[in-house]
C-alpha cells in the first residue's frame, strides 16, 4: 500500500454542534429550547454571575421558560457542589439546563444532570483503570436533561461530553456521557465582556496550550488539525487584547470552540495532566499551569513528534518566515511558542505560582493516574520521568 495513502487512513466522528455567535445570538436561545420542548429551564452558574445583571437579561429574554437560578458552581466542580446542583435541578422540576459562566459552570451542569438521572454514587459512574491499565467508562443509559451554554470566558469545556469533578480528597473523577453535550452554544458579546480580565486571559491561554499540545499528537487527523491550527492562530492573534476588547474576547471564544472540537478525536497529553494535578492543589487555573509546563513537555516529547512539528510552527507563525529549519525542529516550535508567551504578563516557572519543590514527587504520582497521560506522544513510563519534567519547569 502507498505509504501516503496509509497515513491518510483515519476516522473522524463528530457530534452535532449548533453555535450561535454575535449580538443577536441570545435572541435565538428560546427557539433552541423549543427544539427540545423545554418549558422549565434552570440556569446553573456561580455566585458572581448569579448576582450580575446577566441573569436579569436572561430572565427577560426567556420569559416564562426561565425557572430559576442555581448559584451552586464552584471552581473545579467539587462533588458537593455538583450534588447540590443536582438536588436543585430536581426540586425545580427542570427540563433543561443553561450553563452560564466559565468552564466549571459547564462541567457542573453536565455532571449534575448525570447524578440526577443515574441516581448512583459518582464513584460508580466515573472512568476507571482496569487490571490491564486500560481506561473504561461505564455506559450511562438514562436520559439526561438537554444542556445549553452561554460562556462568559473562552473555555473549551462548553463543547465537551466529559465532566471531571473533584472528590473530597482532591482527586479528579471523570464522567463521560455524550448525551450531556450542549445542544446549543451562544457566544454573546454582552456575556463575554463581563468576566474579569485575568480570568479571560487564563482561559485563552488554556486554549492556546491545549491546541498546541493536541497538534503534536500523532492521532490528530486532518480535520482536527484544521480546527486546531485556526484555534492557535485566533488565540495567538487576539491574546494581547482579550483583557479589554470585546471583539478579541469573541474571537478567543470562537477559538475555544474550535479547540474543544479539535481535541475530541485526538490530543491531550502530559501538559494537560500536569495542569489538572497542579491546578486544584494550588488554586491556579489550568491555563497558567499549562503555560509554564508546555515548553518542557514539548521538549520531553521531542523525539516522538518529528512528523507533527512543522504544523505547530506554521500555526504559531503569525507574520511568516518562521520555517527556517529543514527539517523543522521541536526547539524551533518551542521558541515560537515562547516568543508569544514572553510578551504576556504570565508566570513562567512553577515556583512563581507557589508550587513547593518538595511536592513534585506527589504531583507526579497523581499525574500517572490521569487518563490524559495515555494520550501523550511519548509513553510516560514512570512518575520519575514526570518529576524530571517538573524539576526543569520549577
Amino acid at each position: 500500500m502507498n505509504c501516503n495513502v496509509a497515513a491518510l487512513s483515519f476516522q473522524h466522528v463528530s457530534s452535532e454542534l449548533r453555535l450561535f455567535c454575535g449580538e443577536d445570538s441570545l435572541g435565538l436561545l428560546s427557539r433552541e429550547l423549543g427544539r427540545f420542548d423545554c418549558r422549565r429551564v434552570a440556569v446553573v452558574c456561580g455566585q458572581s454571575v448569579g448576582a450580575s445583571h446577566l441573569i436579569e437579561t436572561l430572565r427577560a429574554t426567556l420569559g416564562p421558560l426561565f425557572a430559576d437560578v442555581c448559584k451552586t458552581v464552584q471552581p473545579n466542580s467539587p462533588i458537593a457542589a455538583v450534588a447540590a446542583t443536582a438536588n436543585a435541578l430536581k426540586n425545580l422540576d427542570a427540563d433543561g439546563v443553561i450553563a452560564v459562566g466559565g468552564g466549571s459552570a459547564a462541567v457542573t451542569a453536565r455532571a449534575a444532570s448525570i447524578l440526577m438521572a443515574e441516581q448512583t454514587p459518582v464513584k460508580d459512574l466515573c472512568t476507571t483503570r482496569d487490571t490491564n491499565g486500560h481506561l473504561r467508562s461505564p455506559k450511562l443509559d438514562k436520559p439526561k436533561l438537554p444542556q445549553f451554554a452561554i460562556p462568559t470566558t473562552p473555555s473549551t469545556a462548553f463543547v465537551k461530553g466529559g465532566s471531571a469533578v473533584l472528590d473530597p480528597s482532591g482527586h479528579r473523577l471523570a464522567l463521560f456521557d455524550p448525551k450531556t453535550r450542549a445542544k446549543a452554544v451562544i457566544l454573546s458579546p454582552a456575556f463575554l465582556q463581563t468576566s474579569p480580565p485575568a480570568l479571560v486571559r487564563a482561559a485563552a491561554l488554556n486554549t492556546l496550550c491545549t491546541a498546541v499540545e493536541a497538534l503534536s499528537s500523532p492521532t490528530c487527523d486532518a480535520v482536527s488539525e484544521a480546527m486546531l491550527r485556526q484555534a492557535v492562530r485566533l488565540t495567538a492573534q487576539h491574546l494581547p487584547n482579550v483583557e479589554s476588547d470585546t471583539s478579541a474576547r469573541l474571537q478567543a471564544a470562537i477559538a475555544a470552540v474550535l479547540c474543544g472540537r479539535g481535541t475530541d478525536n485526538g490530543g491531550g497529553g502530559l501538559a494537560s495532566a500536569l495542569g489538572h494535578a497542579i491546578g486544584h492543589r494550588y488554586s491556579v487555573d489550568n491555563g497558567t499551569v499549562n503555560t509554564i509546563v508546555l515548553p518542557y513537555t514539548m521538549r520531553f516529547n521531542a523525539a516522538h513528534v518529528e512528523s507533527t512539528t512543522a504544523r505547530i510552527i506554521e500555526a504559531l507563525d503569525l507574520y511568516g518566515g518562521a520555517l527556517t529549519c529543514s527539517p523543522p525542529s521541536e526547539e524551533q516550535a518551542i521558541a515560537s511558542l515562547n516568543a508569544i508567551l514572553d510578551t504576556l504578563p504570565v508566570p513562567r516557572r512553577l515556583r512563581d505560582i507557589g508550587v513547593a519543590r518538595t511536592d513534585l514527587p506527589s504531583i507526579s504520582c497523581e499525574v500517572m493516574s490521569d487518563w490524559f497521560v495515555n494520550r501523550n506522544p511519548r509513553p510516560v513510563t514512570s512518575a520519575e520521568e514526570v518529576t524530571a519534567v517538573l524539576e526543569a519547569a520549577w
